[in-house]
């Protein structure tokens, strides 16, 4: 078995396996190519490859090389054109905004794992890319609106007098929401936390959070812990409720998406320009439309005093870290397909090699793949 990492294309830091998780294949019997150059904006040499006793090849060489190829973003579709039929292309596909890739990637009769769609298992935790991804981005969330911020987050108490800690309020109880949380809390903000969804309540309070509940929400026990799209009166008694809370915060972190949808507007242009001047707003799902309405996609833009930092590739940012956890959640893929002496076995049977199994033989295969690009 032949594995190929790619070097990352832009502005992407990440990359899909350090040296430490390639170990781990080698010692699996597999062989790892590793496209020259693929570490270095992860802080990491080719040597650091070799001595891991992975292979260092150019990108035209290894494409055609590997069976089974890595990357963290989709490889381009000019790309594409130099992969042949049967190889598997294993990486985050986002297949709502994808599906033009995805569609080539079929007729090229390419196996496209979408790392994701990892089916949200407990038996599947430890191949989680999106959570992984989203504890990052919770944890530079914070930092980056404390970075912004024009006071402290901490209550401070001093001959010069008492400073009152901020108040943060996150929009979303998701994995980077409770992240947030946790952060926030650490150093020092008082914290409240809005989810349509009841049962992150318990989760928000053990965190030291205080929970905002609007009653009334939707939930979809099949949607697989994501949330759902809402009523309009629900959303109506949603935005009063979040206006109220966020006038009186000095930071609001927002987190709140649904897969393959556009991102729910929860901040209206009223609300912000009622904040207070200094205040921050993260939103986290600026690359989805963004929760404020007055987000604008990898940038901070500045109104009535407000700063509004709409980032949603904050992993980029923290590259060893993050290339760590993606490469150790890949690896736990692998071995479900890799035997001893690195046998290679795809087994369709298995509910998280076919739940992850975009496209393969010709055929969409995954029921959420297809959902999200409209096949359902």
């Amino acid at each position: 078995m032949v594995i190929g990492i790619l070097k990352e294309s832009g502005a992407e830091r990440r990359v899909a396996m350090l040296p430490g998780e390639v170990a781990i294949l080698v010692k699996l019997g597999v062989t790892v190519n590793v496209e020259k150059g693929a570490g270095i904006k992860a802080w990491v040499s080719d040597s650091e490859y070799i001595s891991a006793g992975a292979f260092v090849a150019e990108r035209n060489d290894l494409i055609p090389g590997s069976a089974f190829i890595l990357s963290v973003n989709p490889p381009s579709e000019d790309d594409l054109l130099t992969f042949t039929g049967g190889q598997i292309l294993c990486c985050v596909v986002n297949p709502a905004e994808n599906r033009e890739w995805l569609e080539k990637a079929r007729v090229r009769g390419l196996t496209v794992l979408a790392l994701d769609i990892i089916p949200r298992t407990t038996r599947a935790q430890s191949m989680d890319i999106l959570s992984s991804m989203a504890t990052v981005s919770g944890y530079k969330a914070v930092l980056a609106a404390a970075s912004v911020l024009p006071g402290f987050f901490p209550m401070f108490m001093s001959a010069a007098g008492t400073i009152k800690p901020s108040k943060v309020l996150i929009l979303g109880a998701g994995v980077a929401g409770l992240q947030a949380l946790a952060i926030a809390r650490k150093l020092g903000a008082v914290v409240e936390v809005f989810d349509v969804r009841s049962a992150v309540k318990e989760e928000v309070k053990s965190l030291g959070g205080r929970f905002i509940e609007v009653e009334g929400a939707k939930e979809d026990s099949s949607a697989g812990g994501y949330a759902v799209e809402q009523t309009e009166e629900f959303r109506l008694k949603q935005q009063e409720l979040i206006q109220k809370h966020a006038i009186a915060s000095d930071v609001v972190i927002a987190t709140a998406q649904i897969p393959g949808k556009k991102a729910p507007v929860l901040i209206r242009k009223e609300t912000v320009l009622a904040m207070k001047p200094g205040s921050v707003i993260v939103d986290l799902a600026a690359c989805s439309g963004g929760n404020c309405e007055l987000t604008e996609n990898d940038k901070t833009v500045v109104v009535n005093g407000i700063s509004i930092i709409g980032k949603s590739d904050f992993p980029s940012d923290m590259p060893s870290d993050s290339s760590k956890m993606f490469g150790s959640n890949i690896v736990n893929l692998l071995k479900l397909m890799i035997g001893k002496g690195g046998e290679f076995s795809f087994n369709l049977q298995d509910d998280i090699i076919f739940g992850t199994t975009a496209v393969h033989k010709g055929e969409y295969i995954s029921e959420r793949a297809k959902q999200l690009i409209g096949l359902k």
